[in-house]
């Protein structure tokens, strides 16, 4: 049985006792609500509770995969990225209606966008209990010292937070420099109470660990066809390491992004057609692929809240390579779960993938101490539930992670 499993779906008592309630869930993206919040869904029905789930673009596979355990989905007007105040106040009116006409008990939004509009709608709407979850604060606050438009819209986000969260008693943070910001721009209210959590969690019995494959050495990137993912840095790695002779195969699997750092297609078909790396387009199951890969590779030059793409990798028993970025290095452990080198640096990056190449059992060495690291700190049934007790939706327990589970801000000191 995995760490976590004792408290898995309806199995705490006291979790079925209590009051039933409304819970919504905001998100950014559709799909997001199945590929990171449907056990934390699952687990409040399990509990009692009713769940409705609030985002825009749902597909019908989607919709289908929420309504089959319960839960009601539930389309909201909402642009991802960008900032329009057309849309967004487009946003705001059809979130207060929601929230007017189900009168949830309890809202939980992540990411900004629902974040930002879900918590003012709540505000305004008779101050229901919003339980903000900051996976990360992205594009705005990538930078130490913005100039330009990045810094307009940090002072924007600063200011729309500040109106819209002014009143929550209780929120959740991945990392620690995220808190640190909303603490310092005053974006939360200095009496509110907010829990580390270490990431959305792994499914650490669907990320199950696989058998490395045989043949050339292959590195896998997953996540959004980014710069600031470090992908131009990967590249460039890859090339020092094909002139000296080295033979691997590297894959990049995600989607292109409207965010003013995409990487665009063309740019990508270049890649291909050099030999610099494949790109796989995007997935919504990323198992064959890390299956198929000896290293994940994410040299980010972002804070990434906690990565679900580490875990995910992790779990499956997968080293990984990453940068010293809040919420990464952290989660791998340098030398442990695999390497850890500082953001931007081509060249020690190419020395991390040199040491994979030189040194093969290092991936069966390193893959299966990042399985036993993730399933002690990160497995998705310890969060989830502490996620639902601090919430009120779960029976009693303290408001730290239990000692299986350390805080976000301890992980790997």
């Amino acid at each position: 049985m995995m760490p976590g499993n004792e408290v898995a779906l309806g199995a705490d008592s006291k979790a079925r006792t209590q009051q039933r309630l409304t819970v919504l869930v905001i998100a950014g993206l559709a799909w997001s609500l199945v590929n990171f919040r449907l056990d934390l869904m699952r687990r409040m029905i399990a509990n009692g509770h009713r769940v409705l789930a609030a985002a825009p673009d749902f597909d019908t596979e989607t919709e289908t995969a929420l309504r089959a355990v319960g839960i009601e989905p539930l389309t909201v007007p909402m642009q991802r990225t960008g900032l329009n105040p057309v849309n967004d106040l487009q946003t705001l009116r059809a979130l207060r209606k929601l929230i007017r006409d189900r009168r949830p008990d309890r809202i939980l939004p992540y990411t900004m966008k629902p974040i930002v509009w879900g918590s003012l709608a709540a505000r305004l709407e008779g101050n229901i209990r919003c339980h903000p979850l900051f996976t990360g604060l992205g594009y705005a606050f990538s930078e130490a010292h913005p100039t330009g438009k990045r810094r307009l819209i940090r002072r924007i986000a600063i200011g729309l937070h500040r109106h819209a969260l002014g009143m929550i008693q209780l929120g959740f943070y991945y990392n620690d420099a995220d808190l640190a910001d909303l603490r310092r721009f005053g974006m939360i209210p200095d009496s509110a109470r907010m829990v580390p959590v270490p990431g959305s969690g792994a499914d650490t019995e669907r990320f199950a660990p696989a058998p490395l494959p045989d043949g050339v050495p292959v590195f896998l990137f997953v996540a959004r066809m980014l710069r600031s993912k470090g992908l131009e840095d990967l590249i460039e790695a890859a090339r020092a390491l094909r002139r000296e002779g080295r033979e691997f195969r590297l894959d990049l699997l995600g989607p292109t992004d409207s965010n003013p750092d995409a990487i665009d297609t063309e740019t990508l078909r270049a890649w291909n057609d050099a030999g610099d790396a494949i790109w796989r387009g995007a997935t919504r199951d990323v198992r064959p692929y890390l299956a198929a890969a000896h290293v994940l590779v994410l040299p980010t030059r972002l804070r990434e809240g906690v990565p679900r793409t580490i875990l995910e990798a992790m779990s499956s028993g997968r080293a990984v390579i990453t940068t010293d970025a809040p919420g990464c290095g952290e989660t791998v452990g340098d030398g442990e779960g695999g390497l850890v080198v500082p953001m931007g640096d081509v060249g020690a990056l190419a020395a991390a993938m040199r040491r994979f190449l030189d040194h093969p059992e290092l991936a069966a060495r390193m893959g299966a101490q990042a399985r036993a690291r993730v399933c002690k700190r990160n497995d998705v049934h310890l969060v989830n539930r502490l996620l639902l007790t601090e919430m009120g939706l779960e029976g009693d327990a303290p408001s730290v992670l239990t000692p299986d589970l350390p805080p976000a801000s301890v992980v790997a000191a």
